[in-house]
C-alpha cells in the first residue's frame, strides 16, 4: 500500500502559477514583478507590458493575467 502522503503531495504542483503586476522591465530580459502579499520577484521575460499583471511559473513570465479585483477573506 502506498503513503497516503506521498499522494497527496504529488498532487500539488512543484512550481506553482503566480500572479503578479509588472513594476519594470531590465536590461538582461527580466522583469521584476510585485506580488499580492508584498514581495517581489524576478522572471524570465518581458511580454506583459510594465503595469499589467502576469502570470509566472518556473520563474518564467508566461503571459497576462485578467485585470481582476483582489478580495481577502479572513477566517
Amino acid at each position: 500500500m502506498r503513503n497516503l502522503y506521498r499522494q497527496f503531495l504529488e498532487l500539488i504542483p512543484h512550481d506553482p502559477l503566480q500572479v503578479g503586476e509588472v513594476t519594470s522591465h531590465n536590461a538582461d530580459g527580466t522583469s521584476t514583478l510585485q506580488l499580492p502579499g508584498g514581495g517581489t520577484l524576478r522572471a524570465r521575460g518581458q511580454g506583459v507590458a510594465v503595469g499589467l499583471k502576469a502570470f509566472v511559473q518556473a520563474g518564467e513570465v508566461k503571459g497576462e493575467a485578467p485585470a481582476l479585483t483582489d478580495v481577502t477573506v479572513e477566517v
